[in-house]
């Protein structure tokens, strides 16, 4: 079984037209866009895609759209689960599998309901595992239909299988990530952090990298300070440029993901703004707060001499 590649993997957007369909045109500017910023690994089809908002074929069309569209440069992980019928999630994985992603991700609210114990979760993912063959999986801890986090036991036992090659984390929490980092260490289970605060506390523990929704609006200063990471470790530079990023993360929360698509328009990126889930006008407080922090990116990549691709 591959290991996944350290480093940043974006969770993609959907560029969508104006009509409300896919923009394959779009979705390769976006791509190619995360490449020339340096992402490792593309995560297609997850939250940030809108990915409860697409059809199945939708989904498909997706994962296989952005397989193509990476080359083999990166690898490329989706979503599989969108059921709580065991068969129909069983049928989807092996669909999914098919567009030529490295791995297929399941959403582990998706799994069990919430008032069900992990026992149960991990029955659930040995009858999956037993009838999807070799197929590389991994987990991710979707806050919708709602968080479910796993306990380093589970972990522990996800990395036993070697079926599992990525771990979306959305704890947030470094006590519980130095946890689970400690149980998959030295294993082909990759944690991969979906927070921004905790991103370097993430990596000391041993994480592998990094998927933050605030990549979407300017991948470039995750990726160098990743690389940065890699090559010298925890610098003082590097706490002062995460502490920026932290600063700056609290606005992208906000409109996600039409203020993604929005800021990257503004960067000149040639996307649309639609987006299926639905948005409200955005006011000008929050015009004035993005244009704040366009400012702040672009003085951000001046001080530490980061190379922007748009």
């Amino acid at each position: 079984m591959n290991i996944l590649p350290k480093g940043l993997w974006p969770v993609m957007i959907t560029p969508f037209t104006n009509s409300n369909h896919i923009d394959l045109d779009g979705l390769e500017r976006l791509t190619n866009m995360y490449l020339d910023a340096g992402a490792d690994g593309m995560f297609a089809n997850c939250l940030s895609s809108e990915m409860y908002q697409l059809t199945s074929e939708e989904r498909l069309l997706l994962a296989r759209s952005v397989v193509k569209l990476c080359e083999n440069k990166v690898p490329v992980v989706a979503t599989g689960t969108f059921s709580r019928d065991q068969l129909d999630n069983v049928e989807f994985i092996k669909k999914m599998y098919d567009t030529g992603v490295n791995a297929v991700i399941l959403i582990t609210s998706l799994l069990v309901e919430p008032d069900e114990n992990e026992s149960i979760l991990k029955t659930r993912i040995e009858k999956l595992m037993s009838e999807t063959g070799n197929i590389p999986l991994g987990v991710y801890e979707c806050p919708i239909p709602y968080k479910r986090l796993l306990s380093p036991a589970m972990m522990q036992w996800l990395a036993s299988t070697g079926r599992f090659i990525y771990h979306k984390d959305t704890s947030c929490n470094s006590v519980s990530l130095q946890q689970k980092s400690e149980v998959v260490k030295d294993t082909n289970f990759g944690l991969y952090n979906a927070d921004t605060t905790t991103a370097l506390d993430s990596l000391d523990f041993g994480s592998r990298g990094i998927s933050p929704i605030s990549a979407n609006f300017y991948p470039e200063p995750y990726s160098y300070l990743l690389k940065e990471y890699f090559t010298h470790g925890r610098t003082e530079k590097l706490n002062r440029l995460h502490a920026f990023l932290t600063m700056m993360d609290r606005v992208t929360h906000t409109f996600y993901p039409y203020c993604a698509k929005f800021f990257l328009q503004k960067r000149g990126l040639k996307i649309g703004t639609t987006t299926r889930i639905p948005t409200e006008t955005l006011p000008n407080v929050d015009n004035i707060r993005l244009n704040a922090l366009m400012d702040s990116f672009k003085a951000l990549a001046e001080m530490f001499e980061i190379k922007l691709v748009l």
